[in-house]
């Protein structure tokens, strides 16, 4: 079964210079991820724009949260530096590509699941990512860089209620929660907003993210660290 956007400039003009590591990425996807139980069989020819471009679409929002602007040239990518942490990185969405799309940015995956650790320690291995590190932990449980993470992501892992608990603490004051989320994200936030104010998060709010030419739009949540 062929990926709907194998072989289209889409990939190359959304990911730059990340597009190279990041086929590799898609190809082991290919092989491997519905028998190892990290996608589903629906999935599979359509790996590019319903993970992989869906998760570089954070990416604007986290160089924007590192006071970082890109250029058209992608210099801002290449050269933004910061602490971030992917908090139950799974099969790899977003932190396997943002750490691509990222490289000086250093990038902890956190992840209780063994089985899932090890598939990330291999994909980091192939698509030789020296900005990683693999945390086997909860995130409650994972420890912090000095301060906290400059930026956390996350990609459903759990409704703004719960996930502002666990979230929040790792970032450092004025840090951001960057969340990838779907169409019910605002209904989230209104429902979770006690929690997320508890748990000293500040401007909660839902942005559209583009994750490519003709492609639809995904959303995404923002919360700052108080």
């Amino acid at each position: 079964m062929t990926d709907q956007l194998e072989g289209s400039p889409i990939i190359d003009e959304v990911l730059g210079a990340a597009a190279a590591p990041l086929r590799v990425f898609h190809g082991k996807l290919e092989r491997e991820g519905e028998p190892r139980g990290l996608i589903g069989p629906r999935d599979v020819d359509i790996l590019w724009e319903r993970h992989i471009l869906n998760s570089a679409a954070v990416v604007p929002f986290v160089l924007d949260a590192l006071g970082v602007s890109d250029d058209a040239d992608g210099n801002g990518r290449l050269n933004a530096t910061g602490q971030l942490a992917d908090v139950g990185s799974g099969g790899g969405f977003p932190g396997i590509i943002v750490a691509a799309c990222l490289p000086k940015v250093t990038v902890s995956l956190i992840e209780p699941m063994e089985r899932r650790v090890d598939w990330l320690s291999e994909v980091v291995h192939d698509l030789d990512l020296k900005n990683v590190r693999i945390v086997h932990a909860r995130a409650e449980d994972a420890k912090k860089p000095g301060e906290g993470f400059d930026v956390v992501t996350c990609r459903a892992v759990a409704p703004m209620r719960k996930l502002a608990g666990f979230t929040m603490p790792l970032l450092r004051t004025g840090g951001r929660l960057v969340a990838l989320k779907g169409r019910t994200a605002q209904d989230e936030i209104d429902k979770g907003m006690k929690m997320i104010l508890r748990a000293k998060g500040r401007d909660p709010r839902v942005v559209d993210a583009p994750v490519g030419p003709g492609l639809e739009s995904t959303h995404v949540v923002l919360v700052d660290r108080k």
